[in-house]
C-alpha cells in the first residue's frame, strides 16, 4: 500500500486492511445507497464524495458536472421539480479560437489541482477553479484570474429554487497583452512544419527522420518576440473540460514540449561567430589574417580532425571563413584563444544562461568551460571552437545571440509581453510585472560584463554572415539568391554522439537577421535530424517575406493580421 493510499484511508476513517471492494462496499453502507446495481451506485458514491469533500450546504453550491450536452440542459429545465436542489449555470470557460496556433505560447488551463489549491486557496481560489498549467496561462495566472462574484439564492424546503439574485459583482482580471503577431506566427508554424516534411520525405536531397523543430522570430533592437513555433503543437482546448487519457500519453512526451525554451541542442557553425568575435577583438586574428585549410588539422600529434571538405579550402581570411564555414580556420583561431576567452565571449552572447522569456520550464543550457582546478585538454578547445563538444543551447537564445550580432552587440531579454492593462484600462507598470515574472522563474538580472565589441570586428563578421547568403559558395546562397532583401546568416549541422562516439543525429540549424544593413528581426530554425542546415534556410526565407510583405507563401487557416494577441478571462 502506497504512503498516500494509508493516509487516504486514514482521513475517511477506514480500515487500511480493506481491499478496495471492501472499501467500495464501506462507501456504499456509509452513503446508505440501496441501488445494487455496481456502475449506478459508483456514480452515485462519486458525487456523495465530491460534495463532501467540496463541503456543500444551503449556501454552498457545489459543481457535479460539466459541459453537459444541450439535450441534458433541456431535460433538466423542462424537468426542474424532479430535480430539487439542482440548478443548471452558464459559466464563461477558456477558448482557444485559433486551434493549435501558438499552443506552447499561450498555454493551457485545467481544473485546479491539489498542491495547487492549497498554496492559493487564501488568494481566492476554490477547489473548482480553473487554473493555469502552461505557457502565459501560468506565469500570468496572477493578472488574469478575476474575482468572483456573489449569487444569493432561495430555496425552498424541498431544494426547489424560488429566486435568485447577484449579490456581488464579478471582476474581470487584467488584459496580458502580447508582442505575438498573430498572422506571422501562422505563417512561421506552417513553415516550419512544410520544412520539416520537406526534409523527412527527402524533397531537398537525402531524406532523414527528423523528430520535431522550433523557430523563433525576435526583433533585434528590444528583444520582443514576433512569433515562436514548436513542432509537434498541441489542442490547448482539449484540456478545458479533461483532456482523455489516450491524447495525454500520446502528447505529454512529445506535443507539449516547447522546443525553442525547454530543449538544448549543440549550435555547430551557427557558433563559429562567437570564435570569429573572439578572435578578432583579442587580436589572435585580425580581419586580414589568413589561415591556409589544408583539410586535416595537425597541430596535435594525437587528436586530428578534418575540415568538412576534402582537400581543404585553402588560404582564408575569417569572413571567408564564416561564408564557406571552414572548420580548419576555427579550430586554428580556437586553438590561439584558448578555452577561458572563448568561454567568456560566449557568455557575453548569453548562450548557456536561461534568457527570461515569461515561460516556466526554460533550460539554461552550457558551454564549454574549464571549471576551478580542472585540467583542460586543449585539443577539446578545437572542437568547441566550432561549436561541438559540450555546447548544448536553446533556439531562443540563439536568437539572442543572433539579436545581438545584429544590433551593434546590445544585449537584449527576449520577452513576450508588451503590457499587462486592468479592467479599468490602466496598464501595471513594466517593472511591476518584470520583477514579478523574474522572482516567479528564479531569473537574475544580467550583469553587465564590461565587454563592449568593436563596431569594425563585428562588421567582419556580418560580412561573412552576408557572404552565406549572398555570394556564390555560401552554404545558404541558393535559397537568398533571388530575394529581394540582403540577409546575413548561418547554417548549421550540429552532430550528436552516442557513447560509442558514433554519430546518430545531424541537428539543422539556420540562424539569419534582415535587413542587411538595417537590421529589424533575427530569425531562428532548428529542426531535430535534419541533417543539413541549409535545409533550414527556406523557412527562414519564407517568414521574412511575410514580416517584410512579400507574402512567398500563404496558409489555409482563417487567420486575422493583428499587431498582437491577447489572452484575457
Amino acid at each position: 500500500m502506497s504512503g498516500k493510499e494509508k493516509e487516504w484511508k486514514k482521513s475517511n476513517k477506514i480500515d487500511e486492511n480493506l481491499t478496495a471492494e471492501e472499501t467500495f462496499y464501506e462507501f456504499k453502507e456509509k452513503y446508505k445507497i440501496t441501488n445494487d446495481n455496481i456502475e449506478e451506485a459508483r456514480k452515485i458514491m462519486a458525487i456523495r464524495y465530491h460534495i463532501a469533500e467540496e463541503g456543500y450546504s444551503s449556501t454552498k453550491s457545489v459543481t457535479i458536472a460539466q459541459n453537459i450536452s444541450v439535450e441534458s440542459v433541456h431535460i433538466f429545465n423542462e424537468q426542474n421539480d424532479s430535480f430539487p436542489g439542482i440548478n443548471i449555470m452558464e459559466v464563461p470557460v477558456r477558448s482557444y479560437p485559433k486551434g493549435t496556433l501558438a499552443s506552447h505560447i499561450l498555454g493551457y488551463t485545467q481544473n485546479i489541482g491539489e498542491q495547487e489549491y492549497k498554496a492559493e486557496k487564501d488568494n481566492g481560489y476554490k477547489l473548482d477553479d480553473y487554473y493555469g498549467k502552461s505557457g502565459i496561462e501560468r506565469v500570468a495566472e496572477k493578472y488574469l484570474k478575476g474575482t468572483d462574484g456573489t449569487k444569493q439564492i432561495d430555496m425552498a424546503v424541498d431544494g426547489t429554487i424560488t429566486d435568485e439574485y447577484i449579490q456581488t459583482g464579478a471582476v474581470q482580471g487584467a488584459d496580458v497583452v502580447l508582442t505575438i503577431d498573430a498572422n506571422l506566427q501562422a505563417i512561421t508554424e506552417q513553415a516550419l512544419k512544410n520544412n520539416i516534411e520537406k526534409i523527412r520525405t527527402g524533397q531537398f536531397g537525402e531524406a532523414f527522420d527528423v523528430t520535431g523543430g522550433a523557430m523563433v522570430v525576435m526583433k533585434v533592437d528590444t528583444g520582443e518576440i514576433l512569433s515562436m513555433a514548436s513542432y509537434p503543437d498541441y489542442d490547448p482546448a482539449k484540456f478545458t473540460f479533461g483532456i482523455d487519457n489516450e491524447t495525454w500519453v500520446s502528447w505529454a512526451g512529445n506535443n507539449m514540449k516547447n522546443r525553442a525554451i525547454q530543449e538544448n541542442y549543440p549550435p555547430g557553425s551557427i557558433y563559429k561567430m562567437v570564435t570569429a568575435v573572439a578572435g578578432l577583438e583579442t587580436g589572435v586574428i585580425d580581419k586580414n589574417t589568413k589561415i591556409n585549410d589544408t583539410y586535416r588539422y595537425t597541430y596535435y600529434k594525437g587528436y586530428q580532425p578534418t575540415c568538412w571538405k576534402v582537400g581543404g579550402h585553402g588560404y582564408l581570411n575569417v569572413t571567408s571563413a564564416i561564408q564557406h564555414s571552414c572548420n580548419y580556420f576555427f579550430y586554428e583561431t580556437g586553438r590561439r584563444l584558448g578555452i577561458d576567452a572563448l568561454a567568456m565571449y560566449t557568455k557575453h552572447f548569453g548562450l548557456g544562461r536561461k534568457t527570461g522569456v515569461e515561460l516556466i520550464g526554460e533550460a539554461s543550457g552550457k558551454i564549454n568551460e574549464r571549471k576551478e582546478g580542472e585540467v583542460w585538454n586543449p585539443g577539446d578547445t578545437i572542437q568547441a571552437a566550432i561549436g561541438q563538444l559540450n555546447n548544448q543551447f536553446t533556439p531562443i537564445q540563439m536568437a539572442k545571440y543572433t539579436s545581438m550580432l545584429a544590433n551593434g552587440g546590445k544585449s537584449v531579454k527576449p520577452t513576450l509581453i508588451k503590457a499587462i492593462k486592468k479592467v479599468d484600462g490602466t496598464e501595471i507598470p513594466k517593472k511591476e510585472y518584470e520583477a514579478y515574472f523574474n522572482e516567479k522563474l528564479g531569473i537574475q538580472e544580467e550583469v553587465a560584463d564590461g565587454i563592449n565589441i568593436k563596431e569594425e570586428n563585428l562588421r567582419t563578421v556580418l560580412e561573412g554572415m552576408r557572404s552565406v547568403t549572398n555570394e556564390s559558395g555560401g552554404t545558404a546562397y541558393q535559397y537568398f539568391k533571388n530575394f529581394n532583401i540582403e540577409v546575413g546568416g548561418k547554417t548549421g549541422s550540429a552532430q550528436v554522439e552516442n557513447e560509442r562516439k558514433e554519430v546518430v543525429k545531424v541537428h539543422a540549424w539556420f540562424v539569419g537577421f534582415a535587413p542587411f544593413d538595417n537590421p529589424e528581426i533575427a530569425v531562428v530554425i532548428l529542426v531535430e535530424n535534419g541533417g543539413h542546415g541549409a535545409y533550414t534556410a527556406e523557412a527562414a526565407r519564407d517568414v521574412m517575406a511575410q514580416y517584410f510583405g512579400m507574402n512567398t507563401i500563404q496558409i489555409a487557416e482563417d487567420v486575422t493580421a493583428v499587431p498582437y494577441t491577447q489572452i484575457q478571462n
